[in-house]
């Protein structure tokens, strides 16, 4: 059920809304991404003005970021893409789009739940936007995350998806492209965040290793500056590590 206002569409309360007018103004590709986003398949839809031009700025972020991309790609080589030579950036990014990948391949194919789909290009556009290196191995870290937010985003709007997959330089047509796999190497994180607390408080955020082991994770811990702080002077009881996440110091 389509909703406007809080109330359902009907043309006896002349609250509805001509899709073609709609259309007209903002493009087939923002209304067809504004319905997808709005509400998942089993909820009503509430049709908001606002939401559908925040649709329609999301499609044009996305043709900003191609065709800068495309201008930089005139004056800056496009390496093939080397995951042996990366740094911690052009990683990140890389598994930013390929977690991004990995949720949103489950959230089409299985939950059927577009909704969530959009909001996780949304946020991977973001982090795009962010990346503005112009190295070779960064423009091919770029194009990989082009390429595939272009192929994921083709089901929902394909008419611009289309045109900057052509704008590219690709001459065959999006929607026929297989859907991209994900690469589960480009998952694995090689630093994690620990939480450091002492006595249940927040006390420090390490980035360590994700291969360090607890002994390791407790030293790290116990040696940093701030925590010592709280710890100077007085007898550590316990030191609790939970792997990947959290070490907590209990003292007296």
């Amino acid at each position: 059920m389509v909703l406007k206002d809080g109330a359902k569409m009907s043309k006896s309360k002349g609250n509805t809304v001509d899709p073609q007018e709609m259309i007209a103004k903002y493009g087939a590709d923002t209304v067809r991404l504004f319905i997808l986003f709005a509400a998942p398949p089993t909820q009503d839809l509430e049709w908001s003005d606002s939401g559908l031009e925040g649709s329609y700025r999301f499609v044009n972020k996305i043709y900003r970021l191609v065709s800068n991309f495309i201008s930089e790609a005139q004056s800056h080589t496009v390496a093939s893409l080397d995951i042996d030579i990366l740094t911690k950036a052009q990683k990140d990014m890389r598994q930013k789009t390929h977690q991004t990948l990995s949720k949103i391949t489950d959230d089409m194919s299985r939950r059927h739940s577009f909704n969530t789909a959009i909001a996780a290009l949304m946020e991977l556009s973001n982090a795009l936007a962010k990346f503005t290196a112009t190295d070779e191995q960064s423009m091919a870290v770029r194009r990989e995350s082009i390429d595939i937010t272009l192929k994921s985003l083709s089901p929902i709007t394909p008419h611009i998806c289309h045109y900057l997959w052509n704008a590219l330089g690709n001459e065959t047509v999006i929607i026929n492209e297989t859907w991209p796999g994900v690469d589960n190497a480009a998952l694995v994180q090689d630093e994690v965040q620990i939480i450091v607390q002492v006595n249940g408080k927040l006390r420090a955020k390490l980035m360590l290793s994700a291969d360090m082991d607890k002994a390791q994770v407790e030293s790290q811990a116990l040696t940093d500056e701030n925590v010592a702080k709280f710890t100077e002077g007085k007898n550590v009881v316990k030191v609790i590590v939970v792997p990947n996440k959290l070490v907590n110091i209990v003292v007296k």
